[in-house]
């Protein structure tokens, strides 16, 4: 794996983060991905599509009284440039979402090509990064559908619990019923094993249960539960600027390097 560099820039990546319920580490995935992939030399832009707007004050933005936000572009279709804001990690981008985000899965039932609005917002400005990660809401709604149809790949965090492994099922349901009607391209590329506590022998079950049957998608990097993780958010930064030294920051820089050097990295 090598960094990003100018003249060896890769194809733009446009990954949807997704799980079917909330409160499993999805948004501080997409926070700290996103700032480890920043910090390897990649310009990555955050897509926030969850109404609850997490990933965006994860990142320090405000997102009470935005001029324009994630519901301007699907709704209103304003540019996404128009949208995005810098954050406080070099490389990295938030389009943000505001509040007004909730009711936009109602005013998108009777909207024209309303599975298209995100995918057509990102391809207008893929080309000035090499990544773009969505942060879906944690749902199969119109609005998970339009960041499942911009992507053409899907990471899943998966909580080291027994339920996860319920969860992760509907969620490869449903990622395959959008592959078949909308978006042919879409793949499950990696799955990250979250909130390990080694400590008990469930989450050891759990990690060896989804190697076996996922294989080199699964990431080797495990991202352990840690109270620094939890509190990072709330100081509107990702675990690597909030906590650099510690077991959460060196977990998520080890998914960066894997997520960017794909199975091969996987497979050391």
């Amino acid at each position: 794996m090598t960094e990003a560099t100018e003249g060896n820039r890769p194809l733009p990546r446009v990954i949807a983060i997704a799980t079917q319920k909330g409160g499993v580490g999805k948004t501080t995935t997409t926070i700290n991905l996103g700032a480890c992939l920043a910090d390897l030399g990649y310009r990555t832009l955050i897509v926030d599509l969850d109404p609850q707007g997490n990933a965006s004050t994860g990142l320090g933005i405000d997102n009470r009284g935005l001029e324009t936000s994630m519901y301007h572009v699907i709704l209103q279709e304003v540019p996404l440039e128009n949208c995005i804001e810098p954050s406080a990690v070099k490389n990295l981008f938030v389009a943000p979402a505001s509040l007004d985000l909730a009711g936009a899965e109602i005013e998108l039932v009777p909207a024209f090509s309303r599975e298209n609005r995100l995918r057509r917002a990102i391809d207008a400005v893929l080309d000035d990064y090499d990544y773009v990660l969505i942060d879906c809401p944690p749902s199969l709604g119109l609005l998970t559908v339009n960041g499942l149809n911009a992507a053409s790949e899907v990471l899943v965090p998966i909580q080291c619990e027994y339920y996860a492994l319920e969860g992760l099922a509907q969620l490869l349901r449903n990622v395959d019923l959008v592959k078949r009607n909308l978006n042919p391209r879409l793949e499950v590329s990696t799955i990250v094993c979250v909130m390990y506590d080694g400590r008990t022998k469930l989450a050891d079950q759990v990690v060896k249960e989804v190697r076996a049957h996922f294989g080199d998608k699964v990431c080797r990097s495990v991202v352990p539960r840690s109270v620094r993780l939890s509190e990072a958010p709330s100081h509107g930064q990702p675990i690597t600027t909030f906590d650099p030294g510690s077991r959460g920051a060196t977990a998520y820089r080890g998914v960066a390097k894997e997520v960017s050097g794909g199975p091969a990295e996987r497979t050391r």
